[in-house]
């Protein structure tokens, strides 16, 4: 249930820095600093992911996958073909572990893309699928209701190829004339 809002919705100060918040930003511990449409912070790039930065580091997961993939090929193709077992394992030692830390990072990586496709295309955030339950303006709604869920294709639309700051309010409170 999305509540009506009569009036503009008043923003939210915070605690640490002082600023208004719009909907959907939080203040980060690591940063310190607020952030738009937070999702999380990444010890990977040693930055916050954001409403402004969230499309270039889905960008970056897709480019480590696919130098991974790369690095798997390369690797597959170096191992060598010997008909003895230990000759074998003494050539291809270090390829081998090489081979292994690959297809780990491999899959870290490919989990981390689905799971922020899947999110992408929920219009949820990291932080709000983690906190939902602590979230004050999500605690109303129940575990499979998003407010700000446009449907999956919208929802892709808007975080690809809408390029501007979107009022989450706007999209969160139903407006008086009934228009989103």
């Amino acid at each position: 249930m999305v509540p009506v809002v009569q009036k503009a919705q008043r923003l939210r100060r915070c605690g640490y820095c002082m600023v208004q918040q719009p909907m959907r930003s939080k203040h980060c511990q690591s940063c310190q600093h607020c952030v738009r449409r937070y999702d999380h912070h990444c010890p990977w790039i040693e930055n916050c992911v954001g409403e402004r930065n969230h499309r270039f580091f889905m960008l970056y997961l897709i480019s480590q996958l696919t130098v991974l993939l790369w690095a798997f090929h390369i690797a597959w193709s170096g191992f060598g073909t010997e008909t003895e077992w230990k000759e074998w394992l003494r050539i291809n030692t270090f390829l081998l572990l090489a081979f292994i830390i690959i297809i780990i990072f491999t899959v870290v990586v490919m989990l981390l893309l689905v799971s922020h496709l899947y999110l992408v295309s929920s219009n949820t955030t990291t932080w709000e699928f983690m906190s939902r339950h602590r979230i004050s303006y999500l605690k109303h709604c129940s575990s499979e209701e998003n407010p700000f869920d446009q449907g999956i294709l919208g929802n892709l639309w808007v975080f690809f190829c809408v390029c501007k700051t979107v009022a989450w309010e706007r999209i969160y409170f139903k407006e008086e004339d009934g228009l989103v």
